[in-house]
């Protein structure tokens, strides 16, 4: 790699520690260092919470999947916007209104500590298992871009993110993922443009020949509605449910919202949120496709194609700059998984109330713990990887199906609960068995909790 770039890259890293650590000063109470005081605002949480969605996988596969075939992923992304509504219409104003910091203490307001520390236990466990192989194959992905180790991609990493996230808190979090989306959003963008010249042919120009070839597609109208997760139906419905649950029961997401002033702010930065993912989606996918006709569709390695387009086709310094995009993607995903594992932790299983002091010792272990998992394992353990990637479509219809429980005015009894929340998981583990689309698995995991939990606390009544 060449020295400018190294040098951008550098420059980059060192900013954002001493950012961390100049912010530092702000935080007064363990509610400034998890919720920023509930200040934020909004724009600044609404980047945040794209930033945090959106890992070098995402950063690096969107465009592949353009390469590779068309916009049918797009869809999804509709899906993203309407699941975001549903949360800020039915489960954003019962967090706002019972002002609590983390969203677990809803269950365990309604059904007791034991549920509480359950709900919370499943996220931790997901999140444990998700973005720790995440930050693995993150890793990789840099590793191939810098020449770097792997090692050596996941301590850099690893370190420069935990030193801005334990001094500054998620007032620091916030505020470098939204640098960070403009960071990497930029690069989607100069990609754009740099294609556009090596072809020498306008975006309209462009665009007309890709959707002469079938490439730009993005409504899919053929398919199996069971089996084939980019039927139009089946997309919709699964990215509302996905969203609905990914930003409605996972405090990584909630977290952000919780941190602005009002419900109304909130809802802005959770719906503005999905309307933003759906802008990035277009900017990579657009990317991908003229990457398509740049390189003549030639036939390479899965995901493989953005990376090798960065490699090889940038000129030096922007492409330190997009390696920085990718650096950001990678690091947005990471600091807010330690903070929001530190928070639920310090909250539903210390009690809250606790110092600064003490919340980044919290903080620190979930940071070591995640690096540890990176450094543990390597790219060849595909089994791993593959679970825990998937592991957050396996638990979030369960934690769904369990805060729509908690809305009914209704009780039920703990072991019913439990019954129902494992059942949940069962249901998607036989689904992926038989090759039903990821697509239904948060659908059916909350019909199901819903039915099982009725029945089981109907024998205990009886």
């Amino acid at each position: 790699m060449h020295w400018i770039d190294l040098t951008i890259i550098f420059i980059f890293l060192a900013g954002f520690s001493l950012y961390g650590i100049w912010q530092s000063r702000f935080n007064e109470s363990s509610e400034d260092y998890f919720l920023g005081g509930r200040n934020l605002p909004w724009p600044i949480a609404m980047l945040s919470i794209v930033a945090t969605e959106t890992s070098v996988l995402t950063f690096i596969s969107i465009p592949g999947l353009a390469y590779r075939g068309d916009w049918f992923f797009l869809q999804l992304a509709i899906g993203y916007i309407l699941g975001r509504i549903l949360v800020s219409l039915i489960l954003l104003p019962q967090y706002f209104n019972s002002g609590v910091t983390s969203i677990y203490e809803i269950i365990g307001q309604k059904f007791g500590p034991d549920l509480q520390k359950v709900a919370s236990g499943v996220f931790l466990i997901t999140r444990i298992l998700a973005d720790g192989v995440r930050f693995l194959a993150t890793a990789v992905v840099v590793q191939v871009i810098t020449g770097w180790t792997l090692p050596m991609a996941v301590i850099m990493i690893g370190v420069v993110t935990l030193i801005y996230t334990l001094y500054g808190g998620i007032r620091t979090v916030v505020w470098l993922d939204s640098i960070q989306f403009i960071l990497y959003l930029f690069g989607g963008i100069a990609s754009i443009i740099i294609v556009l010249n090596l072809l020498d042919q306008s975006l309209f120009e462009a665009i007309s020949t890709l959707s002469g070839e079938g490439k730009l597609s993005v409504f899919n109208w053929q398919g199996d509605l069971i089996k084939e997760p980019y039927y139009f139906i089946t997309a919709i419905v699964g990215g509302v449910l996905l969203s609905f649950s990914s930003h409605g029961v996972d405090y990584m997401m909630v977290q952000r919202v919780l941190g602005t002033k009002n419900l109304s702010a909130a809802r802005k930065a959770m719906v503005g949120s999905g309307i933003f993912v759906f802008l990035q989606f277009s900017v990579f996918l657009m990317a991908g496709s003229l990457i398509y006709l740049l390189m003549g569709g030639v036939e390479m390695e899965r995901d493989r194609e953005f990376t090798s387009f960065i490699v090889n086709y940038l000129p030096i310094g922007l492409k330190g700059v997009l390696l920085a995009g990718v650096l950001s993607a990678a690091m947005s995903t990471l600091s807010s998984s330690i903070n929001s594992l530190a928070s639920s932790t310090v909250t539903d299983w210390l009690g809250g109330g606790q110092t600064i002091k003490k919340s980044q010792w919290v903080s620190l272990i979930w940071g070591v713990i995640l690096i540890a998992i990176a450094l543990l394992f390597d790219e060849s353990d595909s089994a791993i990887v593959i679970v825990g990637l998937q592991i957050a479509s396996f638990t979030y219809g369960g934690l769904l199906g369990l805060f729509l429980l908690s809305c009914m005015k209704r009780s039920f009894r703990s072991e019913s609960l439990i019954v129902g929340l494992v059942a949940s998981f069962g249901i998607v583990f036989y689904l992926n068995q038989i090759g039903i689309a990821w697509t239904w698995f948060i659908g059916v995991a909350v019909v199901v909790n819903f039915t099982v939990t009725h029945i089981v606390n109907l024998v205990f009544d009886n």
